[in-house]
């Protein structure tokens, strides 16, 4: 048996989907954005250079607050106790996220001001 190609092996993952039952679509739609977000984000982090490290890490904290402000919509939304659940866990996170990202922000600031 000869080797599989990329190719060959998206129409092996193709023709095995088409057989199984579908997944509802807003979960594919779902996935598919928090795939390429994970990529996407992994490119950008990866081009930045170091010394722009300390000003960026204010507009991710912003960022970071948008994410907060999504999961109080997630956990207040009624599609079920699991769900909101995972609400509340993204919360929590989120809240870790900016409230370390402005202690981290703030400690760097502070190797910069003149005594």
């Amino acid at each position: 048996m000869g080797s599989l190609t990329g190719l060959n092996t998206l129409a092996l993952i193709a023709e095995a989907s088409a057989q199984a039952e579908s997944p509802p679509l807003g979960l594919i739609a779902g996935l598919t954005v928090f795939v390429l977000a994970i990529f996407v984000g992994f490119e950008i982090i990866t081009k930045i250079p170091p010394t722009l490290h300390t000003p960026l890490m204010s507009g991710s904290n912003a960022i970071s607050g948008i994410t907060l402000v999504g999961a109080v919509l997630a956990a207040g939304a009624d599609h079920g106790p699991f769900a909101c659940f995972l609400g509340m866990v993204a919360v929590a996170m989120a809240t870790i996220n900016v409230v370390g990202g402005f202690l981290v922000t703030n400690r760097m600031l502070e190797m910069f001001r003149r005594k």
